[in-house]
């Protein structure tokens, strides 16, 4: 059985780097987190708040279910959206 869910995230620095933090919210469950992450890049936060809601979905839901299920994900940064979107790459790895 697929189950949709839906996911917001944020992350963001005082300072670039800065003291930084993440916060995900999945609505589908009704479920809030959040952390303070040391000092790290907004573009560094964006991203760990985006795997920290995906570690916390295959929690909730166990690696079965989560494999199954279709994850909707709202953020706010347009790099990240957009590299995972292909739509932008990376130019380095690292």
């Amino acid at each position: 059985m697929e189950k949709n869910i839906v996911m917001y995230t944020d992350g963001g620095s005082r300072g670039n780097p800065g003291p930084a933090a993440v916060g995900v919210y999945i609505e589908t469950l009704g479920k809030k987190f959040g952390e303070c992450i040391g000092t790290k890049t907004n573009n560094e936060a964006e991203y760990m708040a985006l795997i920290l809601g995906l570690k916390k979905i295959k929690q909730e839901l166990g690696n079965a279910k989560s494999k199954q299920a279709t994850i909707t994900c709202f953020l706010d940064s347009e790099l990240v959206v957009k590299q995972l979107n292909h739509e932008y790459r990376l130019k380095e790895k690292q």
